[in-house]
């Protein structure tokens, strides 16, 4: 690569007006040698080839005070050259992006072009937030998912709208705090056009979500985990700040559990509102599911009465296999989990290991289980050859694995049909950890068969919910009787 030549010129001007440029007498001493006090210091270089083979205008800046100021500029415009190495077509962006520099301004910075250069962008481009994010999406092979599919809508949906415009390296804390702002504004409005008495305006957010803080904190770690992945690219940062680490966001708490009470259920039925978005039902509302179930849907009631009795999530009852649930000694051992990203249903292991577990059955489901066995040979024996043997200990009369979203359907069905408040499939879960609590367990009992990875979110969740069982107000009149008071005239 040629390193081209260094000179002094000037802006005086010939009578006829012409600029003198290096042939001003004044930019030379009487021995020859430069004179310091006259004319600015300049360099031209070689530019490569313009695409079709012509030859391009060579580089010419003359705005230095100095000799050195001006080699440095000089290696600085070599040093951007020599990143296209080969590539013919990068050496002609390089070229066409110094070419554009105008007289006076820094050339552009080495690294940062290297770092658009390494990220497959053109050296002339800014690399955008929402060209960076889309790269970033693509390149994670090795995650879950369903992992990638909540990356892609939160991307989707949230940061590339908001964000995606703004160069990469400028992204800065007031441009994501902006971006929740218009989130939390536009729920607002939504919550405004429900309430509105114009049925036209109501109709306008029919089916339209609001996002909810436990939504934006994960939209910020979508972004602050792509940030980071930015910070520690292997040949170049290509940023040196993570602005997503200092959003401030109000806190995600979950909804505590509250118990469908008969208060509650009446002012239910008549607003159609519910307490909490996580309802337990009562022991009597339970039975009263249970039985419904056992006489409506039986290929799934052995489904709800283990989640009901032992606390299981959905995908870990439908991920139960042959070998994994011992009825003989009553065991069940929790390590897959049936699933599904979008609709697809997928089969994978528990998130933790508090997750991978071990726990005893209670006699009413190991009997309940015993039956469904016994009911499962019938069905294989009608089958015959065409019985799938899966290994899978719930399927459906088929003999092909349940999925997921059909037992939830079929599960919102049932508690329709039997005129019950309503609970999520879910809630079962909460409905076991409750009636488990109630009876005397401890809080380490609760978090050891639900598999939480720590008490905080055993106490959290189901503490406060365990108030308004009567068991509970009968153990607090018990030790309120204890403590002996003065009679007092009416």
């Amino acid at each position: 690569m040629a390193e081209g030549s260094i000179h002094k010129i000037c802006t005086c001007r010939d009578p006829d007006g012409k600029k003198l440029g290096k042939r001003c007498p004044h930019l030379y001493r009487a021995g020859g040698t430069w004179n310091s006090h006259h004319g600015k210091w300049g360099y031209q270089l070689e530019l490569p080839r313009t695409p079709d083979g012509s030859r391009r205008s060579p580089l010419r800046r003359h705005t230095f005070d100095s000799k050195d100021t001006a080699a440095a500029d000089r290696s600085q415009a070599i040093a951007l050259l020599a990143l296209a190495g080969d590539d013919t077509a990068l050496a002609t962006e390089i070229a066409d992006l110094l070419q554009q520099v105008k007289a006076g301004a820094p050339l552009p910075d080495r690294d940062t072009i290297a770092k658009r250069v390494n990220a497959g962008l053109p050296a002339s481009v800014d690399m955008t937030v929402g060209e960076y994010l889309q790269q970033w999406l693509e390149s994670r092979r090795k995650i879950e998912p369903g992992t990638k599919r909540a990356y892609a809508c939160h991307i989707r949906v949230h940061l590339t709208p908001h964000l995606g415009a703004i160069p990469l390296v400028k992204l800065r804390v007031e441009h994501i705090s902006a971006m929740f702002t218009a989130i939390t504004d536009f729920n607002t409005a939504i919550e405004i056009a429900r309430q509105s008495q114009d049925p036209q305006i109501r109709a306008t957010v029919r089916g339209v979500r609001t996002t909810g803080p436990a939504t934006m904190q994960r939209i910020r770690a979508t972004l602050r985990k792509a940030l980071n992945d930015a910070m520690a690219r292997t040949n170049y940062r290509l940023i040196d700040f993570n602005p997503a680490k200092h959003v401030e966001l109000p806190s995600a708490k979950q909804p505590k559990p509250r118990v469908w009470t008969d208060k509650a259920v009446a002012r239910w039925r008549e607003t159609g509102q519910k307490p909490s978005p996580v309802m337990v039902w009562t022991t009597e509302q339970a039975g009263q599911f249970l039985d419904y179930a056992q006489d409506h849907d039986i290929a799934l009631y052995p489904v709800f009465v283990g989640i009901m009795h032992r606390g299981m999530r959905r995908g870990e009852a439908l991920g139960l296999r042959d070998n994994t649930v011992d009825l003989d000694d009553a065991l069940v051992t929790v390590d897959l989990q049936r699933t599904t990203v979008g609709y697809d249903a997928v089969d994978k292991r528990v998130k933790s290991e508090s997750g991978n577990r071990t726990f005893a059955l209670d006699s009413f489901t190991a009997t309940a289980w015993r039956a469904y066995l016994a009911r499962r040979a019938r069905w294989k024996l009608i089958s015959g050859s065409n019985w799938p043997d899966t290994g899978w200990f719930f399927v459906q009369p088929n003999g092909e694995k349940w999925h997921p979203d059909t037992v939830s359907k079929r599960f919102d069905s049932l508690v329709r049909d039997a005129g019950l408040p309503p609970v999520r499939l879910h809630d079962l879960r909460h409905c076991a950890a409750t009636y488990l609590k109630a009876s005397g367990a401890d809080l380490t009992d609760v978090k050891e068969l639900l598999g939480h990875s720590t008490i905080t979110i055993t106490s959290n969740t189901y503490t406060s919910v365990i108030v308004e069982l009567q068991v509970e107000r009968d153990k607090a009149e018990a030790a309120a009787a204890l403590v002996p008071r003065r009679r007092r005239a009416a």
